[in-house]
């Protein structure tokens, strides 16, 4: 190696090890988020429990991703300094990863969904990030690619989400979910439920709660018709959905790489009505508002406690509030957006609170 070239080298390492230390501070700076429980009347001995993801700094579940993603780019040598950085995301995931691109001075780009919700393109180029919104969803992954291969670093949240969290432990949210069950009733819950994107956080549960040897059980909670749905009941990772979802972030149009079948115990449908019936629901009972895969988590929670119920068991249920309703005010939490597009959730929501106040499975789908 020529003097020039070793030059060159140290000092790429040495930007590398100031990006990490910039990573370690920051997540050091950032409490851990709450554990909400909530009771409800028709389910006696059943707890229920919603870990506040929105609580993070860029206000959902994919604060941890975004982090994990970069820490494996600058550990596996795949980004250096001043590399532009892209990746395909509906919007939360694209939210956070230009925060951190922020926080380690490089340009970002999101390449979205054209139908993205407005305010979270808004808050991709607030935090100085671009949007390059791609008319045909299942496009998004080409043009990400296209960006690689001009040279920017790919972060790949689809593609490396399952593999890029340590599901061994470090805090990751399985290991805190369960650090603070630690005190409660139930301290190894029925269930954990949660949606799937990229995968990663169903990967990672599902794998600690193996690796704790724990008999807690995961649901996956998808739009109705998701490409998950029909991928996991067949085994079939060629699946597509056979029906479109408004619910963000989750029910994929394709199974993505990072999906684990084999660790996950259930998938409950979750029609998009009853999801967005749900976030009215949260925030009734907890004073804020969340997204719709928050309201399709409550949903699968629901059908999965009357389950319990009618077997006389107890024990607790846990889910994630994924990002905040606040996102969604010129989509899901407009109604003429919602007449436009034919949803209306009055009858959804009507059907949860029964279910709430009296243990038996309402179907929101049939009301």
């Amino acid at each position: 190696m020529s003097d020039s070239a070793a030059v060159a080298a140290a000092g790429e390492r040495r930007w590398i090890a100031q990006a990490l230390g910039r990573l370690r501070q920051e997540a050091a700076r950032s409490a851990d988020t709450h554990l909400l429980k909530l009771g409800f009347a028709g389910f006696p001995g059943i707890d229920f429990y919603f870990k506040d993801e929105a609580a993070h700094p860029t206000g959902s579940l994919k604060h941890r991703l975004a982090r994990s993603l970069y820490l494996y780019a600058l550990c596996n040598g795949r980004l250096r300094a001043g590399q532009p950085v892209v990746d395909a995301s509906s919007g939360s995931t694209a939210i956070s990863e230009a925060w951190f691109a922020r926080l380690l001075g490089l340009e970002f780009t999101a390449v979205m969904p054209a139908c993205t919700a407005p305010r979270k393109i808004a808050d991709v180029e607030a935090l100085g990030g671009r949007c390059e919104l791609v008319q045909d969803p299942a496009r998004v992954h080409e043009r990400a690619a296209a960006h690689a291969a001009a040279g920017a670093c790919h972060l790949d949240q689809f593609g490396l989400a399952e593999r890029a969290t340590d599901w061994r432990g470090n805090n990751n949210i399985a290991e805190s979910i369960l650090g603070q069950l630690a005190g409660e009733p139930h301290p190894e819950p029925a269930w954990i439920v949660c949606g799937v994107g990229t995968g990663g956080t169903s990967a990672t549960i599902g794998r600690y709660l193996r690796y704790r040897g724990l008999g807690t059980r995961l649901c996956a909670a998808e739009p109705t018709g998701s490409a998950y749905v029909h991928g996991w009941r067949s085994r079939d990772r060629g699946a597509v959905c056979s029906r479109p979802t408004v619910i963000e972030g989750i029910g994929r149009p394709r199974v993505e790489p990072g999906f684990l079948f084999e660790i996950v115990d259930e998938v409950v449908e979750v029609d998009d009505a009853a999801s967005i019936a749900a976030m009215a629901v949260l925030e009734q009972h907890l004073g804020r508002r969340y997204g719709g895969s928050s309201g399709t988590n409550l949903a699968a929670c629901l059908e999965l406690a009357t389950r319990m119920r009618e077997r006389d068991e107890r024990g607790s249920i846990v889910s994630l509030l994924c990002d905040p309703g606040e996102r969604y005010d010129g989509t899901l939490s407009d109604p003429d957006w919602l007449r436009r597009n034919g949803l209306d959730p009055a009858p959804a929501a009507a059907a949860l609170r029964a279910t709430i106040a009296s243990g038996r499975w309402h179907p929101p789908e049939s009301v």
